[in-house]
């Protein structure tokens, strides 16, 4: 009996001994599952993380949410996500790709009151890389109009998290970042284009998350950033809503209104390279082509030699300018300089053309005065002196005239001596009936009445009077060569004059319209 009270004993010791570790056991993995934040004064500051953000506390996949308890029924409000940028420098505009390159500085701040300290007597801010972020909860955000991007850094990317007593955590991200951004080239190279940055939530829509710029400075330049092609005018940010549905999934299957924060910068475009290297050389060129204007006219292989390196040479320089431009439909405005100028070079060469074409002619051209209506009419439709005129008349021609005014004489005296009326003696007049029309005669260049015969077969005269108003008009006579030179004289004025008003035109157009 001794004995089994002993066995009895001993067996009670052995199990309260082994419920005793395992309540200790329990109890350890319970203070594992959940530390207690008691000691968090004297924690260290990676140790105080960890502790804040166990799973017993913090679930990093539920954004921080908060209540308004005013409201009846109580409301979830969606988390507020600050937004600043500050920017390194801006890369020159990529024109053919329609793009630009971006460095800057993201920073996120929000709030989350599962990570507050402050009541656990911690007054310090906890400063971290990327191993702090990622045990955390953080906004996604993006780039809509992104093309390529990338966190900058050497041996760790450049991230920076911030976290205060009170649940404040700030996120900033160097980073760069290479943006699409539509250009219009119609007033190229005097335009001036306008290239937005925009970001976005990706997962939650305005009912969870809602983004918005800092009160103060939300965009910041470097004071030290500078641009080669392009001036820095203005910039402006502005807030907006993205509406994202089965026909537009901006944001994968997810639809509604997503928060939306954007900054434009409005470059203008230096010309200072474009004047230097363009414009100039091209008035230059198109005034070298006038030069053919102060060549003779038969001057064939210096004048053709001239107004084609001239043209060649202009659209070389025109090429050169806008192989980096993509191809776009609509006119722009150094596509009117080189059809401007390549009208002049075009025209001296005409000119050319026209003068060497006169200046060959063998006959001489008669002008009714000397002006430039006259010479030009003349040139374009020539016809002959006025005496090859009537020494172009063959003597056949004019036997022919004057038989057939002999047949009319004699047809005419037949009638009369058929009414017994001949006279012989006047054989050598016309007669004619007293009802005929009278009847003139025009041999060569002077005009000759021949007779008329009234009733009473007197002869009547033509007023000299009358024949001296009949003078013809005195003409000017000028070779070929005189009007080739004459032409050429007015061309070098001419072409001048107008490149001039074509400049006037053209920067009127580029400064006011």
């Amino acid at each position: 009996m001794k004995d089994l009270s002993q066995g009895l004993w001993i067996t009670f010791v052995f199990g309260y001994c082994i419920w005793a570790c395992l309540g200790a056991n329990i109890l350890a993995v319970d203070e594992e599952e959940c530390p207690s934040m008691v000691n968090a004064s004297s924690l260290q500051q990676t140790q105080l993380i960890q502790r804040l953000t166990h799973v017993c506390r913090y679930d990093r996949l539920e954004r921080p949410i908060d209540y308004n308890y005013t409201a009846q029924p109580v409301k979830r409000l969606p988390i507020v996500v600050k937004t600043r940028i500050y920017v390194y420098f801006l890369q020159n505009l990529n024109s053919d790709l329609l793009q630009f390159k971006m460095h800057a500085l993201l920073q996120l701040s929000f709030q989350d009151k599962r990570l507050a300290y402050k009541e656990f007597n911690r007054y310090d801010n906890i400063l971290g890389q990327k191993h702090l972020s990622e045990r955390l909860w953080l906004p996604h955000i993006f780039f809509s109009n992104e093309r390529e991007s990338s966190i900058l850094g050497t041996d760790e990317k450049d991230v920076l998290t911030s976290l205060s007593p009170e649940g404040n955590v700030i996120i900033s991200t160097r980073m760069q970042a290479t943006l699409y951004c539509w250009m219009n080239f119609k007033k190229f190279p005097f335009d001036q284009q306008f290239c937005s940055t925009v970001l976005e939530s990706w997962m939650y829509n305005t009912s969870d998350l809602v983004l918005e710029w800092e009160e103060h400075m939300p965009i910041s330049f470097d004071p030290e950033m500078r641009l080669t092609e392009y001036n820095m005018a203005r910039f402006w940010h502005n807030t907006t809503l993205v509406v994202s549905d089965i026909e537009n999934l901006r944001h994968g299957a997810f639809v509604g209104n997503y928060s939306s924060l954007s900054f434009t910068v409005n470059l203008k475009r230096e010309i200072g390279f474009y004047l230097l290297d363009y414009y100039l050389p091209s008035m230059m060129i198109v005034a070298i082509s006038w030069v053919s204007f102060w060549l003779q006219a038969d001057a064939s292989p210096p004048r053709i030699m001239l107004g084609t390196s001239t043209m060649l040479s202009f659209i070389t320089l025109s090429s050169s300018q806008s192989k980096t431009l993509p191809k776009v439909s609509y006119i722009k405005v150094s596509e009117v300089w080189f059809l401007g100028c390549t009208f002049f070079i075009f025209g001296s060469l005409v000119e050319f053309a026209f003068v060497n074409t006169i200046w060959r002619r063998k006959e001489n051209i008669e002008l009714k005065k000397v002006n430039s209506k006259y010479i030009i009419k003349s040139t374009l439709t020539p016809r002959p002196s006025r005496r090859q005129i009537g020494g172009s008349l063959s003597n056949e021609s004019r036997a022919r005239s004057c038989s057939s005014l002999d047949n009319i004489v004699s047809s005419t005296e037949s009638v009369r001596n058929g009414n017994g009326t001949v006279n012989p003696g006047f054989n050598n007049y016309l007669t004619v009936h007293p009802n005929l029309p009278i009847i003139k005669t025009e041999c060569a260049d002077t005009v000759s009445i021949c007779s008329e015969r009234t009733s009473n077969d007197h002869i009547v005269d033509i007023d000299k009077d009358k024949e001296k108003k009949e003078t013809p008009p005195t003409f000017t006579t000028m070779t070929p060569q005189e009007i080739a030179m004459w032409i050429d004289r007015r061309s070098r004025l001419l072409f001048p004059c107008m490149f001039l008003a074509f400049n006037a035109l053209y920067w009127t157009f580029v400064y006011v319209l």
